[in-house]
């Protein structure tokens, strides 16, 4: 299948010396052919590479956040749906190799668009080494950062708490407001969340949607070493 590199590496800033790393990294499984392997492997370094980028970032920059919080920043940004809208939005999708299969397919799924990613961020490494792949790798997940310590990202604290709980335990978190303070007009509520026989929190709030992300990210903050469920491609 026939791909514009030249228009690929406009869209990423990047000129590749090896034109070929980059052919190698849009391809799917799908397409494998003998002469151009899939980016399975790449994706599999990518990913790595990411990683370290952001845990990087976090612990150079938010001083203030203990293991717990930074996890779970890094589980939103480096999700799926996170890593395929940076796809996506770079213009990647269209560029993708894939196999007729696929190309009958309406839409190309997350889980491609987010190792074609993850390939690229390879990619880039290998022929030009750490520093402009992590300077690449900022340059769109500083922004996915920043929506989630202002709580405007799409997979929120009690999002991945109720993943987490319908995945290890088969229920759904019940949060419990257990004590409002202050007049009607400035009122702080404190919130506990219960999964199963286990109560976490409280934590407060302006609001009761507030107070409920707080309890949220303190019952994660107390899962921290199990927090290798939902971390990564959920």
């Amino acid at each position: 299948m026939p791909v514009d590199l030249q228009k690929v590496q406009e869209l990423i800033g990047c000129v590749f010396k090896d034109e070929n790393i980059l052919k190698n990294a849009l391809a799917h499984a799908s397409a494998r052919e003998e002469i151009l392997p899939s980016n399975e492997r790449m994706e599999f370094f990518g990913d790595s590479i990411i990683g370290m980028a952001v845990s990087e970032y976090l612990y150079q920059t938010l001083p203030q956040y203990e293991e717990g919080p930074l996890s779970v920043i890094k589980s939103v940004v480096v999700s799926r749906v996170s890593l395929a809208s940076i796809a996506k939005e770079i213009g990647l999708e269209p560029h993708i190799i894939i196999g007729k299969g696929m190309l009958q397919q309406n839409a190309i799924p997350d889980s491609v668009l987010c190792n074609v990613f993850e390939s690229v961020v390879a990619a880039i490494y290998l022929d030009a080494g750490m520093d402009k792949a992590k300077e690449f790798v900022l340059k769109y997940l500083v922004l996915k950062i920043n929506e989630v310590l202002e709580n405007k990202h799409d997979k929120n604290y009690k999002s991945i708490l109720q993943h987490y709980s319908q995945k290890k335990f088969s229920v759904i978190p019940i949060y419990k407001v257990v004590n409002e303070i202050g007049p009607d007009h400035d009122k702080t509520f404190e919130i506990t969340v219960r999964i199963n026989d286990k109560t976490y929190g409280p934590a407060s709030g302006k609001s009761k949607k507030d107070a409920e992300q707080a309890s949220a990210m303190a019952a994660l903050e107390a899962l921290k070493d199990e927090l290798e469920i939902i971390d990564g491609k959920w």
